[in-house]
Order: structure tokens, then C-alpha cells, then sequence
């Protein structure tokens, strides 16, 4: 399928949709459209992802088969300066795949232009109508179960996630994803898209997607979502840690980052405190343990991110990468023994 990607203001460093879909999904993106960096390429500003022309908007796009929402404000609203391209989109005959709280196909002009010229509106932030309570099951699954814990939200969980499948897979191993949120569901093609389900039905949710999966792999690696002290976001936190029921852990951190993003009033606790937060939470419902952690070292020189994951090794006290710049032998060594 070809696309567009729609990150206007915000790419590369607030478009992690766009940036986790240019590298990872099977899609031919022909255009990123961003009015600030218009005239560029991704090539300049992103150097491992696949390469595409940054364009002012979709009336600079050739044919396509649909556009793709790349970024996600807080909240996930939808921006109004973005109703001419969606528009454009849909009278050129093209799907419109959405990962906000904000429904297209609630949208009356989207509604009636997506019926129309006969396009899908695929609002994949929306939950299936048959999620129930867990039953507190997915231990029971003979995949071994891995799940990506962060110190914050966009420090990287669904990257890590995503790279340590595939390099599993590319080792031998029988590995999966398990996606639960709007990126890994446009990656993967399905999903459910946790942070959106009723709070009752969030264990849920994730369990329904191990019970899945958990007999067909041996390995299940588990995006994560938010973080456990984040003042808005640790409800979802919690329900994915005691719905997957997960083995093991994967610490995800950001090098330097001192505060919650958006938050900044909230200051990050100190490394020894998420491993006992995270593994202290699990242990009624599953002995899972952080066996590994993961750097994010994108805005640091090559000698300053060794550097940095060197002391993050010392203070988590496991093997820890930076998996795009390093790899991810290290950390596979560790999960998969």
C-alpha cells in the first residue's frame, strides 16, 4: 500500500507514529507532509528510516492509497489545520488511517466525503465492542512474555518492542508483538488499543491478545504504554503489567531526562525506585522481573551515548542498549536464555 504521512509541525522529534511507521510497517510511504520542513527529505533529519520527499500537504502528493495521521497531540484531538489535507485525501479517493481519541468517521464532513468516493476511515484508536474484565489467565500461555516498562511516556517502549521481535525472529526464535497502541496497531495491523478501553476492560483487553498469541509463539514481546508514575497515564500502565501477566521486564529511559514531558513539575524517580516500583506492582498477580533496560541516546554524540549506557548498566544492574545505535544482542542474550 502507498501513503502519506500527515506530521505537519512536529516531525521528526514529535511524530513517533510517523517515525515507528517510516521504519517499521510494510507500507511504501511516497510523501511526509509538514509544512515547516517542507522541501526536505527524511533522509535530512531521520538516517535509518525508510526515505520519502517532505511535502507542504496533500495537494503536493502524487496518487496514494491513503493518508496516515502520524502524531498524536496530548489528548488525542484532532487539529483543525488538518481538515484541508484530510479533505483532500478523501475526495481524491484515498483512506484516511487515524490513531487519535478524536473519531474520523464521527465527523460529518468525513463521514459523508469517505462515503462518497468510497475510502475507509480507519480510527484504529477504536475498541471492539466485546471486551470483557480479565480472568487472570495469561500466565497460563506457554509463550515466554516480555513487556516494555518505561520511566516515562515516548522514551521508546514500542521501538524497543518492535526491534527486539525482529531481531528474535531474524536469530531464529519464534517471536510476536503484542500491540496496544495506535503505532504498534498500524505496524502490526491489529490490536487493541489499550489506553482507550474502559478502565475495567484494560487487563482485559491485553489478556484477550495473549490468550491470542500465546500458544502460536515462544516469545511475546508486549508495548508498553505510559509509565507507573506518570500523573495521567499510569492507569494504563498498570492494567497492561497485570493483564499480560509478563515474565519479564524491559526498562525503557531516556539519557538525561530529569523530568515527566508535559509534566514538568513531576521529577523521575531514581532508576532503583521504577525497578522496585514496576516489579513490587507485578508480584501478587506475576513474578515478573526487569531483566533488561533500554537507553534512548538519539540526542547525544556516539561517545556520549556509550557513555550513557555504560552508567545505565551500573545503576539498573542489568544489561541495557540504546537498541537502534547498539543493537540488541545484549538484551536478547538476556531474555531469551
Amino acid at each position: 500500500m502507498q501513503i502519506a504521512i500527515l506530521a505537519h509541525e512536529k516531525f521528526p522529534d514529535r511524530a513517533k507514529t510517523a517515525l515507528g511507521v517510516l521504519r517499521y510497517a510494510d507500507y511504501d510511504v511516497e510523501a511526509v507532509l509538514d509544512r515547516d520542513s517542507a522541501g526536505d527529505r527524511v533522509a535530512d533529519r531521520v538516517s535509518d528510516v525508510q526515505d520519502a520527499p517532505i511535502v507542504e500537504g496533500m495537494d503536493d502528493v502524487g496518487d496514494v492509497d491513503a493518508l496516515l495521521i502520524g502524531i498524536a497531540p496530548i489528548g488525542g484531538g484532532f487539529d483543525e489545520s488538518w481538515r484541508g489535507d484530510v479533505r483532500t485525501a478523501l475526495e481524491n479517493g484515498c483512506d484516511v488511517i487515524s490513531g487519535l481519541h478524536f473519531f474520523l468517521e464521527d465527523d460529518e464532513e468525513f463521514a459523508a466525503l469517505a462515503e462518497e468516493n468510497d475510502c475507509e476511515l480507519w480510527d484504529v484508536r477504536k475498541p471492539h465492542d466485546e471486551l470483557t474484565v480479565a480472568d487472570g489467565v495469561a500466565g497460563d500461555v506457554d509463550a515466554e512474555v516480555i513487556l516494555t516498562v518505561g520511566t516515562d511516556c515516548s522514551v521508546g517502549k514500542m521501538t524497543v518492542s518492535m526491534e527486539l521481535a525482529r531481531d528474535a525472529r531474524e536469530a531464529g526464535y519464534d517471536a510476536a508483538v503484542i500491540p496496544t497502541g495506535q503505532t504498534g496497531i498500524m505496524i502490526e495491523g491489529w490490536g487493541n488499543p489499550i489506553d482507550r478501553v474502559v478502565s475495567d476492560f484494560t487487563a482485559g483487553a491485553v489478556e484477550e491478545m495473549i490468550l491470542e498469541k500465546g500458544d502460536e509463539h515462544d516469545y511475546l514481546f508486549v508495548e508498553g504504554q505510559g509509565s507507573i508514575v506518570h500523573p495521567a497515564y499510569s492507569a494504563v500502565t498498570c492494567g497492561i503489567l497485570h493483564g499480560s501477566m509478563a515474565d519479564q521486564l524491559v526498562l525503557c529511559h531516556e539519557a538525561g531526562k530529569e523530568a515527566i514531558h508535559g509534566y514538568e513539575s513531576f521529577e523521575l524517580p531514581s532508576i532503583q525506585a521504577y525497578v522496585d516500583l514496576y516489579e513490587d506492582l507485578a508480584e501478587p498477580v506475576a513474578d515478573a522481573t526487569i531483566t533488561a533496560g533500554a537507553l534512548n541516546t538519539s540526542h547525544l554524540a556516539d561517545d556520549e551515548a556509550r557513555r550513557a549506557v555504560d552508567e545505565y548498566v551500573e545503576e539498573l544492574g542489568a544489561p541495557a542498549s540504546d537498541v537502534i545505535r547498539f543493537g540488541t544482542d545484549d538484551l536478547l542474550e538476556e531474555l531469551l536464555e
